[in-house]
């Protein structure tokens, strides 16, 4: 680390961004403009939390569509919270970590029941709700309630490393990085601020070929200095994903209804629905044959499928049998023409599409 820059006051720092953020933010469905804020309109707490918990792992393009429809059909927290669950999941069907949405129900129940639809304005109050961490707690309470919270996601952690130069790799440089946010941040527009920091590292300060020149830290960057900014941030090296293996099964009637089932509350995928497949985890292999189909019948093999999930990846054998006129064991049969309105995950999908390329097509 070079120590011929001296550091600058924080305050300093927040300045430079801020003026920055006023002139360069991005325009996003669920954020109040710079100017709006300072005319002393707030940010929905609502908005903001919804928005949050579907950033997660997931990018803005993809959660935009996803937040606009959960609006049009829920237009308030409380609207949520009496929304079947069923539902919920079905909307939230394509957008990946499902524990995410079950989460969002229950916390939407308990703003709902326990604070009269209001949400706390405290990162510790909102820390308690269901399903909310250091992170969204942080973000809410500075974006929504302006507390001087520092919020630290993936885009913070990088331009805080670089900033810094910090050598340590993650995870474990976490907690050096989130105090030098908690150093950075304002008491004054402490949400732009956090908002500021996401849009720099989205948009100038990336994981490629950061566009450095146009950095208001350009002058302060102890990674630029060093020339190595891609450098940053320092992660433990990556550990290979294991493969594990599994079959599913897609029956289809001659009147086009399709065999599904729901899965287990808990675990992986919990409470969204699938075709019959074996019984695969994160950490062990499901039968692979037609051995182990849901019932007897003329079972085809289809080819196989693979989907990646953040642990591990997934190879699905997939095997399809069409059940003669009269015949449908006991179960629960969807009408192919109506398999969007299922809270059917991607992985699913693809189960279903390898078997009837045709399921998804527009009708």
């Amino acid at each position: 680390m070079l120590d011929t820059l001296s550091p600058i006051p924080p305050l300093t720092h927040a300045a430079k961004l801020l003026s920055w953020y006023d002139r360069h933010h991005r325009e996003l469905p669920w954020r109040v403009s710079p100017s709006a804020a300072t005319a002393g309109k707030r940010a929905d707490p609502y908005h903001i939390w919804l928005s949050e918990v579907m950033l997660q792992q997931t990018t803005v393009q993809a959660v935009k569509p996803y937040f606009a429809k959960f609006l049009d059909r829920w237009p308030s927290v409380r609207d949520l919270a009496a929304a079947p669950s069923d539902d919920v999941m079905a909307a939230w069907a394509g957008l990946g970590y499902y524990a995410r949405a079950r989460n969002l129900k229950k916390c939407a129940e308990a703003v709902a029941a326990d604070h009269d639809g209001i949400f706390p304005d405290t990162e510790d109050g909102l820390r308690a709700l269901p399903g909310i961490g250091d992170y969204t707690s942080a973000a809410v309470a500075a974006i929504a309630f302006n507390r001087p919270s520092a919020v630290m996601d993936g885009n913070v952690e990088r331009v805080i490393s670089r900033l810094y130069a910090i050598d340590a790799p993650l995870p474990g440089s976490k907690p050096v990085m989130k105090a030098k946010v908690r150093e950075l941040t304002p008491t004054d527009r402490p949400g732009d601020f956090a908002q500021a920091m996401m849009d720099l590292g989205a948009t100038i300060c990336t994981p490629k070929r950061p566009a450095c020149a146009l950095c208001p830290f350009r002058d302060d960057c102890l990674a630029l200095a060093e020339h190595h900014p891609e450098r940053f941030p320092v992660k433990a090296a990556k550990k290979e994903k294991p493969v594990r293996v599994g079959a599913g099964f897609v029956a289809v009637t001659e009147s086009g209804e399709i065999m599904l089932r729901r899965r287990a509350e808990t675990g992986l995928l919990g409470g969204m629905t699938e075709v019959p497949t074996t019984a695969w985890t994160a950490r062990t292999d499901g039968g692979t044959g037609i051995d182990h189909a849901p019932f007897a019948a003329d079972w085809q093999a289809c080819g196989t499928i693979t989907h990646v999930f953040t642990h591990f990846e997934l190879r699905l054998s997939v095997f399809r049998t069409r059940l003669p006129a009269g015949i449908k064991p006991s179960g629960w049969w969807v009408p192919v023409e109506k398999l969007d309105n299922e809270a059917l995950p991607t992985v699913m999908k693809k189960v279903i599409s390898q078997a009837i390329p045709t399921a998804f097509a527009k009708h």
